[in-house]
């Protein structure tokens, strides 16, 4: 049976279980004027990831395009990434042989 909050016309504030259905308005238990029920939002708790703006689908997820893309921008291990400076050979014309 679910509690619901009361608050009578003398300002008493107190906490009833009662079935559904059952009516708003009621004698208070302490001076006996009419209270009525009031209206309580219930508690929210988040349990699981996700749930925040910061939170990025990519990184949690880590799909298989996104680390081919990483693997593409950075060299592998050992890989000279400066152009090269070796003598190009020209080619010779006019040469059989």
């Amino acid at each position: 049976m679910p509690r619901y909050d009361y608050r009578c016309e003398a300002g008493h504030k107190y906490e009833r279980q009662e079935p559904f259905g059952s009516p708003v308005e009621h004698p208070c238990d302490r001076c006996g004027r009419p209270a009525r029920r009031l209206l309580v939002a219930p508690p929210l708790v988040f349990k699981s990831g996700g749930f925040y703006k910061t939170s990025s689908r990519s990184e949690s997820r880590g799909s298989g395009s996104d680390r081919a893309k990483k693997s593409e921008k950075t060299p592998p291990a050992g890989a000279d990434s400066s152009p090269s400076t070796a003598p190009t050979p020209t080619p010779t014309h006019g040469e059989d042989g």
